[in-house]
């Protein structure tokens, strides 16, 4: 039996890009626990059958569409909290990156993001300032697979 082949957090990064030409992209000071949603729409029909139409029809699915959701939650950082503010007021989508750093390969994902959401708040009385974002594709996600 081999064991899996895994990574470590500091591994699964999230990078927002500039807008320069060419982009640069930075991982935000602060960012510390992220998870990554995939969705794929589906449109369902039914499934009659044309031997017996009284059978109680299957559902058939058919992909509308894909969506990429990230989700993560921090410290908030003076060094990144106006990158998350900037990001939130933007009426437009920012430049992103998701890179996942494997041994033997990098999968990474470019595109366009919305920040969506971003709470700001105090766990306790004495606890640090936390950030948690929201982030949601606009557009493909271009997919690579790097060695």
């Amino acid at each position: 039996m081999a064991d899996a082949t895994t990574l470590k957090g500091g591994k699964f990064r999230v990078l927002l890009g500039d807008g320069a030409s060419p982009i640069v992209y930075t991982a935000p000071c602060g960012f510390l626990s992220k998870s990554m949603t995939l969705t794929k729409a589906l449109e369902e029909f039914s499934l009659p059958d044309c031997t017996d139409p009284d059978k109680v029809a299957w559902l058939g699915r058919d992909a509308t569409s894909l969506s990429m959701t990230i989700s993560g939650e921090g410290i908030l950082a003076a060094e990144s909290v106006e990158t998350w503010l900037d990001a939130w007021e933007n009426p437009d989508s920012i430049p992103a990156k998701v890179e996942m750093e494997f041994p033997a390969k990098t999968i990474t994902w470019t595109g366009f993001m919305h920040v969506g959401t971003v709470t700001m708040g105090n766990p306790s009385k004495n606890g640090r300032v936390t950030n948690n974002v929201e982030m949601s594709s606009d557009g493909e996600m271009v997919r690579v697979v790097a060695p």
